[in-house]
């Protein structure tokens, strides 16, 4: 009857009859270890309570595979004390605790992510377990693995992976996975090729997990194509793409900026049969807030709710975070008032998203009230929202208070975090106060707390500012001394010093150490180089990415910086001319951006979706829908998918001069294209051709689309029909 039980209602049915001791049955202790390993699979711990507690009450002797059990699901838990008494049990009831027990506690300690309970755990595998004659398993060795990968501490638990076979324990599937998903977390993807390959050669066949966890790497790398190259390779092995491997990908579209695509992929996993769950929703509510669409973002939590599941934390805090950027404040604090009527819950994290959003909207008082209300309902205090409020005080200039806001801190032993320094440090550096930034530097050393990447940059750009590039070099040492490593936005600090002092060489030598180090060149680095060739070039001195400059700048500075570039031995790439691009579309320079895409197709290289939507947004806004209209079906025509918001443009733009006819086509051709429904709907329809007052036109397409079967969901339909019933909107059948 246990065996049969797949939910946790079967198994407090079955808990019921054994308790009461229906028809005068009598369990045995293989019974109750059978019920406890069931109710463990839910982590159903107050149950097993009961059952240990009966077994005790009937006389009935618990063996190891009784404690095991409660052991167990204590360290699952992370709760170690509760574990630890039932380990104490087992050895004062004389039994010997076996590996099962021993890895149990493995595992618990490695749950807390805590350095002295890691070490627990290592000395536990290392020493422990041959002391008490217990051999050790590929479970145990892959618990610690594990353990000490999720903390960072990669050397020690690669060394245990190579030292597994040493011990006759051979890695499975499960082993290699986990090192496989620590490397692509550490962006090192080639090395997890590396490792999976090893895993092929063994004729081991990887699991769903183990390429999930290659999606993810060569997603946070940039490299969806790779990506999508493993879901097509999962489903060729006749494995079943889950929830993780969608909502991986989607992240991977969202995070670079092609939300439209993460929203066409939702097609395909819902018609592969597969429900989003609120993470894939949160994800694409990023993506779209990210965008700047926030009612797209808000009609997906119409979707989720629609779908009976809950907005968590992190998605009320997304909201509250693009609201409060977008300057409507209002209504952030009504959206976050609302979550209490809806039953959702509101901790600290979600608090602490309103209240750096209000300080960052520079409304600082009701930020202040806010805190206060948290921390009198929140009963932990969260130095998160300290820190916030710490931040907003200092983009105010407001240093004194924000010092009292960290004494106060300090005084009620609420441990500021490096957010809470560094806020402090950045400002003081600005205000010129640099005795008291080392003095604040100090006293955040003297609290534990390690100087992170941002601090040693803030450092580096006041060296430069002052004059001194050889001590911000020091500091690059200093930084990588102590295990920190430069980022994008610190190897962009030092070409910014650099272009300022005029140090042209040293600049792309900076640029080129941030190539070698694995970062991708953004808008903002190629801004800055092309101020030191526009600095080189002019006696003008121009702000860094101002409008000025790509106003000013002439065809020869960037051929001038793609000459440096290849000169320091950078290879010209698609993102490299994106930049160059945008810049110049941003400007209505349309006539240099052409210039630029041809420069690129002669150089052999294609142009990628971004070059397109510039140009074609940039056409659109000197209304020469002829040319967008041709990029669009260029892009088709070479696999890509333009942004909806570009046809939004050109649907309007074609709408507002009269060329109806031109525009039923190019949307029909849009539907035939792998878009989401509800997206073309939101995005073309209301947010575009009705908001341009375009309602006959609009109610067509729309008819369209239902003639066309597209699938809508029933949210987004009935706030169609609704637009297009109520008022003058006029009807549609």
């Amino acid at each position: 009857m246990i065996g049969s039980c797949d939910s946790p209602k079967d198994l407090i049915f079955v808990l019921n009859l054994i308790i009461e001791g229906s028809a005068g049955f009598i369990p045995s202790i293989r019974c109750y270890n059978n019920l406890l390993i069931a109710l463990s699979r839910f982590r159903m711990v107050d149950e097993m309570e009961v059952v240990f507690r009966c077994v005790r009450k009937r006389n009935i002797l618990p063996n190891v595979v009784t404690y095991n059990a409660m052991v167990d699901v204590y360290c699952k838990e992370g709760r170690i004390a509760e574990a630890r008494v039932y380990f104490r049990s087992l050895v004062q009831s004389g039994l010997c605790p076996d590996v099962h027990t021993y890895t149990s506690l493995m595992k618990g300690y490695c749950r807390t992510k805590r350095g002295e309970n890691l070490d627990r755990a290592c000395w536990v595998l290392l020493v422990l377990l041959p002391e008490k004659g217990c051999s050790r398993n590929v479970v145990s060795y892959t618990v610690l693995i594990d353990g000490l990968c999720k903390v960072g501490r990669l050397k020690e638990a690669f060394w245990l992976f190579s030292s597994m076979e040493s011990d006759g324990c051979y890695p499975d599937v499960h082993s290699y996975t986990v090192v496989i998903d620590s490397l692509c977390k550490e962006g090192r993807v080639k090395d997890a090729e590396t490792k999976l390959n090893e895993l092929l050669e063994r004729r081991f066949v990887p699991n769903i997990v183990t390429y999930n966890a290659l999606i993810d790497g060569y997603c946070k790398i940039g490299e969806i194509d790779a990506a999508f190259g493993i879901l097509e390779l999962i489903e060729k092995k006749g494995l079943r793409p889950n929830v993780r491997t969608y909502s991986e990908l989607i992240h991977g579209f969202c995070r670079e900026g092609k939300v439209h695509k993460g929203m066409a992929l939702l097609n395909r996993m819902i018609d592969a049969g597969i429900s989003p769950n609120v993470v894939t929703y949160t994800i694409l509510i990023q993506g779209q807030c990210n965008n700047g669409c926030l009612d797209s973002a808000f009609r997906l939590i119409n979707l989720m709710e629609g779908n009976s599941l809950v907005p968590n934390e992190r998605t009320c805090s997304i909201l509250i975070d693009a609201l409060c950027r977008c300057g409507r404040v209002d209504e952030a604090v009504a959206f976050f008032r609302s979550l209490e009527k809806k039953s959702v819950a509101v901790n600290h994290a979600v608090y602490t998203s309103l209240i750096n959003g209000l300080g960052k909207a520079r409304k600082l008082e009701l930020a202040r009230s806010f805190l206060e209300e948290m921390n009198s309902k929140v009963k932990v205090r969260d130095p998160f929202a300290d820190s916030a409020l710490i931040d907003a005080l200092c983009r105010e200039k407001r240093l004194q208070e924000a010092m009292r806001v960290l004494d106060t801190m300090l005084e009620e032993k609420i441990v500021p975090t490096v957010v809470t320094y560094t806020s402090l440090v950045i400002e003081m550096f600005k205000e010129g106060e640099f005795g008291e930034a080392q003095r604040v530097l100090e006293q955040m050393v003297s609290s534990g707390c390690k100087p992170d990447v941002g601090i040693y940059t803030v450092l580096i750009g006041s060296c430069c500012s002052q004059g001194s590039p050889e001590e911000a070099e020091s500091v690059i040492s200093l930084m990588k001394e102590q295990g920190v490593f430069p980022n994008l936005i610190t190897y962009n600090t030092l070409i910014d010093g650099y272009g300022r002092l005029g140090l042209v060489d040293r600049a792309f030598s900076a640029f080129k150490s941030m190539i070698e180090a694995g970062f991708k060149p953004n808008g903002d680095t190629y801004s800055l180089l092309l101020r030191v060739v526009f600095k080189k070039r002019s006696s003008t001195g121009v702000s860094v990415c101002t409008v000025d400059m790509w106003k000013a700048l002439k065809m020869d500075d960037v051929l001038e910086l793609i000459k440096e570039m290849v000169k320091h031995g950078f290879i010209l790439s698609s993102d490299t001319y994106n930049t160059l691009v945008t810049g110049f579309c941003k400007v209505d320079r349309l006539e240099e951006a052409r210039l630029l895409f041809t420069h690129m197709k002669e150089n052999g290289l294609s142009p990628i979706d971004d070059v397109y939507t510039s140009i074609i947004d940039c056409c659109c806004k000197l209304k020469e829908y002829s040319e967008a209209l041709e990029l669009i079906n260029s892009a088709t025509r070479n696999g890509l998918l333009p942004r909806l918001e570009s046809y939004q443009l050109l649907l309007s733009g074609l709408c507002d001069e009269g060329n109806f006819e031109q525009a039923k086509l190019v949307f029909e051709d849009l539907l035939s294209r792998d878009y989401n429904c509800d997206e073309i709907a939101w995005k073309i329809l209301v947010d575009g051709l009705l908001v341009q007052g375009h309602s006959s036109i609009c109610s067509e397409m729309f008819s369209i689309m239902m003639e066309r079967n597209c699938c809508f969901s029933s949210q987004t339909h009935a706030q169609l029909v609704k637009e297009f019933t109520d008022g003058s909107n006029g009807g549609v059948k």
